[in-house]
């Protein structure tokens, strides 16, 4: 069995929006894997993040791969657009997609790969049909819409629902976690099957944030592997 490490994402939902451009160049010297970013329309979830032109300043700048999380109703006349602003995965909500099997090869006839995510009180198993199709699988961690949220501990028993239904449906979909996330908590989520950590607050209010995602990065613990 192969070891496979584990992925951290810092949500630039959380980044210092008046100096957007230094904190893009500080996860391009990190050891960050991806870029995470959150777009939210006000009706999907209770806010409102960013569009189309900042999604491409982002990608002009940066130099890892944007994981965007579309927290938005119809995404599907959307993908393409996102897809053209730079978008490298597009992960939609399972709860906002009325054909979600479309959506989802519609993202990967764009030439992305494709993930869906699933709010806190969507169970595990709504995901039977679609796991085969998609390359990753995002959960929340909180209710989705704001950053700073406390961790719902609920997760870590997805997380082994959700592996377990991989191992017998899809063995290479990857495992994303989202909110509240931090070095308190990223073992835990890790042992539980976790592949990618996405990581705002934590990272980007930390004093030294490189400092912060190499304390994730560094984070291995010796359960983990394929």
């Amino acid at each position: 069995m192969s070891k496979r490490r584990h992925l951290v994402a810092p949500s630039v939902l959380s980044a210092d929006f008046a100096h957007l451009h230094d904190d893009i160049v500080m996860v391009n010297q990190s050891e960050a894997d991806w870029f995470h970013v959150d777009i939210m329309d006000g009706v999907f979830v209770p806010n409102i993040s960013f569009g189309f032109p900042v999604m491409a300043s982002i990608a002009h700048y940066a130099r890892k791969p944007l994981d965007v999380h579309l927290m938005i109703v119809e995404p599907d006349k959307y993908i393409k657009q996102f897809r053209e602003a730079g978008a490298d995965n597009i992960t939609v909500h399972l709860e906002a997609c009325t054909h979600l099997n479309r959506t989802v090869h519609a993202i990967k006839e764009l030439g992305c790969t494709a993930g869906v995510a699933i709010n806190p009180s969507t169970p595990v198993s709504h995901l039977y049909e679609i796991i085969e199709d998609v390359d990753l699988v995002l959960i929340m961690s909180v209710n989705p819409g704001f950053g700073g949220q406390n961790f719902i501990e609920s997760t870590y028993r997805k997380i082994r629902e959700l592996k377990a239904l991989a191992a017998d449906r899809n063995e290479q979909v990857l495992i994303e976690v989202d909110g509240g996330i931090s070095s308190r908590n990223a073992l835990a989520l890790l042992k539980a099957g976790a592949d990618i950590l996405v990581a705002g607050n934590s990272i980007f209010s930390a004093k030294n944030p490189i400092h912060a995602i190499a304390e994730l990065k560094r984070i291995t613990p010796d359960l983990i592997s394929v």
